[in-house]
């Protein structure tokens, strides 16, 4: 949030009670959200070592080779959750795009920028962010790709 504040970039959060990993599924029907607006974010390795975020609707899966396509790789796979807190500094279901370790390229899934705000991890388990998406690919310097089944 500190990064969202020091771009001047509106959003507003909410907080859950969350002990352990929960998916985006249950979460958003904890908080009651439209399902069409919660996004997760995905981390994938591809064939050169680099490191790439997706960020899809939950109900969607990432399709690896539209993925590889859309960051001009060979390959790509999901990051093994064992690696997730190593490479981005977030764990497993608190992931966000915004202020990981380092700022790996992210895409996010092109129908998002049809809609006025989407909800994604607020980057610890338990909360969640609503912003615009542009102002989510701005702050990350994404892209808009159709990255989905």
């Amino acid at each position: 949030m500190r990064i969202l504040d020091r771009s001047k970039i509106s959003y507003e959060y909410q907080t859950y009670e969350c002990d352990n990993f929960t998916d985006g599924i249950s979460t958003a029907d904890t908080l009651g959200l439209p399902h069409e607006r919660v996004y997760k974010t995905l981390v994938t390795t591809g064939k050169s070592g680099s490191h790439y975020v997706f960020v899809i609707p939950i109900e969607a899966e990432l399709d690896l080779k539209k993925a590889a396509r859309a960051v001009g790789e060979k390959s790509v796979e999901m990051l093994p959750v064992r690696e997730i807190t190593t490479v981005t500094g977030y764990v497993r279901g608190g992931c966000t795009a915004i202020g990981m370790k380092k700022a790996f390229p992210t895409t996010i899934q092109e129908n998002a920028q049809t809609l006025d705000y989407i909800y994604v991890s607020g980057g610890k388990l338990g909360m969640q962010l609503k912003l615009s998406p542009d102002d989510l690919k701005n702050v990350t310097q994404a892209q808009y790709a159709d990255v989905t089944f």
